[in-house]
């Protein structure tokens, strides 16, 4: 995205600081990837009079300075065809009876230090699922999964590297605690998400298998859940 003048300012001024997005996103009580979410990619379209303050101590200047005059405008929405077009595109000799169709996305579920990914929408292969398994085993319903491929070592052993799963994007909530896809302000992850009991306001655990990534708490509307891993295929 092209950036405005605040958000220009706001690299400037960090660069003669001497600090980064990152360290500024936690010095101002955000999680990490907060401020490089909001540069680069526009989200939240404008910084609240809270997070102004803040930010202006931290770089040494005045909130006013990085309040936005107007509110940039919105990205226009991408012409190109839906994802069930090319679903369709791809799978021209038809389903066969008894199956269903299931969309392998064109990204990869980065369960170690994720590379930054733009949606969830291109397909790059199908898939045939018999009925029976997605009504009565998976418990799903098609139009709700996709499915994309592991990279990283975070979720070993539990999930490795190449492994293909499928995910329920209609379930969002963390309860009961599961494995999910989320978006972290970076790229898309895999991870073990709980909610902490009793917490105001609501935040949730993320957490990996591998013992040597460390587990980190955020604010529950800080985690974009994409959905829940209920399947998994691996090659011996």
């Amino acid at each position: 995205m092209n950036l405005d003048p605040v958000r220009l300012k706001i690299l400037k001024l960090m660069k003669e600081r001497g600090t980064d997005l990152k360290n500024a996103s936690v010095a101002i009580g955000r999680n990490a990837a907060y401020l490089h979410q909001f540069v680069y990619r526009g989200t939240p379209k404008v910084l609240t009079q809270e997070v102004r303050e803040a930010l202006a101590k931290e770089l040494g200047c005045q909130a006013e300075e990085l309040r936005h005059q107007r509110v940039p405008p919105r990205k226009p929405r991408s012409k190109s065809p839906s994802a069930d077009e090319r679903v369709r595109a791809v799978s021209e000799g038809g389903v066969p009876e008894g199956y269903s169709k299931v969309a392998e996305i064109d990204v990869r579920a980065s369960a170690g230090p994720g590379a930054i990914h733009e949606g969830l929408e291109e397909v790059k292969h199908v898939w045939f699922f018999p009925e029976n398994v997605i009504r009565h085993e998976l418990r799903a319903r098609t139009d709700d999964l996709r499915m994309i491929t592991i990279d990283g070592d975070s979720m070993e052993p539990l999930l490795a590297s190449g492994d293909r799963i499928l995910i329920d994007t209609s379930q969002r909530i963390p309860a009961p605690p599961g494995i999910f896809v989320i978006w972290d302000g970076m790229g898309l992850v895999a991870k073990r998400i709980e909610h902490e009991p009793n917490s105001e306001p609501s935040k949730v655990m993320i957490k990996s298998v591998n013992p040597e990534y460390q587990a980190y708490e955020v604010g529950a509307d800080e985690v974009q859940i994409i959905g829940r891993i209920i399947w998994t295929s691996r090659r011996l």
